[in-house]
């Protein structure tokens, strides 16, 4: 089963896999997931979100999906968790997932992994875009 296979069981059922109780479970699964495939699971998850942003960011993937999910709402990045209601959380997760699933789509197409790369370089090239 590929990565992209497993996702996409796992947002069709989220709580059967305990990721509906909060974002930071999410979080930590998706930790150790990407753990148990050798840190490739995720590698260019960040630069992705980053891109897709539109600009630089010291931000990490678990960050940037709370602020795509909540831009106006303060504080910033993951100190948006100790303000979160369930519902909130609920959202995150979903989002969380739903890029998660855009990510993995991107990655496993040669032309368009190399093209978000290009995209990230530039972002971090002053005058080059």
């Amino acid at each position: 089963m590929s990565d992209k296979e497993f996702f996409e069981k796992v947002r069709a059922r989220p709580g059967l896999y305990g990721l509906r109780a909060s974002y930071w479970n999410a979080y930590m699964s998706l930790i150790g997931f990407n753990e148990a495939r050798a840190g490739g699971c995720l590698r260019g998850f960040t630069e992705w979100l980053t891109v897709r942003k539109g600009e630089c960011t010291s931000f990490g993937w678990q960050a940037l999906v709370l602020e795509e999910a909540f831009p106006d709402m303060e504080p910033t990045g993951l100190n948006k968790l100790d303000i979160l209601n369930p519902e909130q959380e609920e959202h995150a997760v979903d989002l969380l997932l739903s890029l998660l699933l855009e990510f993995l789509a991107d990655r496993d197409d040669p032309t368009r992994l190399a093209h978000m790369y290009v995209r990230y370089e530039a972002l971090h090239q002053p005058g080059i875009q």
